[in-house]
């Protein structure tokens, strides 16, 4: 479904509904997209998503597009806040912030960014069951509602190599990712993408979720595939960056109430 369709669809404007705001300000977007970018990151935090110093979520600046916003190498994601932020040029060099880089958020991310440029953020970890199913080197399966988002829109970096620290590495991972807003790499983790922090942490989360209902109902039985015909009615349906952005509204909504240091 396109978002004018989804659009045309919500409720009269005199009800209260959430949509994802628009600036005329760079500082106003650029201050915006740290505090989701913050926020997201708590999130994952919460929810377990982090193994040591592996893990990273990127926002494209407003301003300088060969530039992105990420969490400081080393700093858990539970006690990251706004200030803490650092950003980094298409060098791979800290432009603003106290701290180091990750050396594989950097290889993965900067050719993410530049190969996509209708991506403003990108979310990678080492969550559980995203790492369950790149060991099997699998792909998800139509077998609920939620994973037909991802019907013929993810892909699996069939190769393993090591830490990804080299940049070639990046662009194969992005060559591969092509138009789609997933990818699963494969003995490493899962890769999501949107056109704002919120559908790209969403996708991340939705995603994570759909690999531990694949390996628990595939460990319990043979399951039961959605027809093509409506796996991919049901992807036209919930697949698109805009629902991500509303379905993630419940959790920052949390996240912030919970944790409001997050904007220091």
């Amino acid at each position: 479904m396109a978002d004018e369709e989804f659009l045309a669809k919500l409720p009269p404007q005199e009800l209260i509904f959430k949509l994802p705001p628009s600036f005329d300000d760079v500082e106003q977007e650029r201050r915006h997209r740290k505090e989701r970018l913050t926020a997201a990151l708590r999130i994952f935090g919460k929810l377990g998503f982090e193994e040591g110093v592996a893990g990273h979520i990127t926002a494209r600046d407003p301003e300088l597009p060969d530039h992105f916003w990420v969490n400081p190498f080393g700093m858990s994601f539970k006690h990251i806040r706004v200030s803490d932020l650092i950003l980094v040029d298409h060098e791979g060099k800290v432009v603003e912030g106290r701290y180091p880089v990750n050396e594989a958020a950097f290889a993965i991310h900067s050719q993410v960014h530049r190969a996509r440029p209708d991506v403003v953020a990108a979310a990678h970890s080492h969550s559980v069951h995203g790492r369950a199913i790149c060991a099997l080197g699998a792909t998800l399966e139509p077998i609920t509602q939620d994973v037909c988002a991802f019907y013929e829109d993810h892909a699996l970096f069939d190769d393993y190599t090591g830490v990804v620290t080299d940049l070639e590495e990046g662009r194969r991972i992005a060559a591969t990712l092509g138009s789609h807003k997933a990818v699963i790499l494969r003995n490493h983790g899962l890769l999501t993408v949107g056109d704002t922090v919120d559908a790209a942490a969403w996708w991340f989360i939705t995603m994570e979720r759909s690999c531990q209902v694949q390996l628990l109902a595939k460990a319990a039985g043979r399951v039961v595939h959605i027809s093509q015909e409506n796996a991919k009615l049901t992807h036209e349906q919930i697949g698109n960056d805009l629902v991500g952005w509303i379905n993630y509204q419940p959790l920052h909504d949390q996240i912030v109430r919970e944790q409001p240091d997050l904007f220091e």
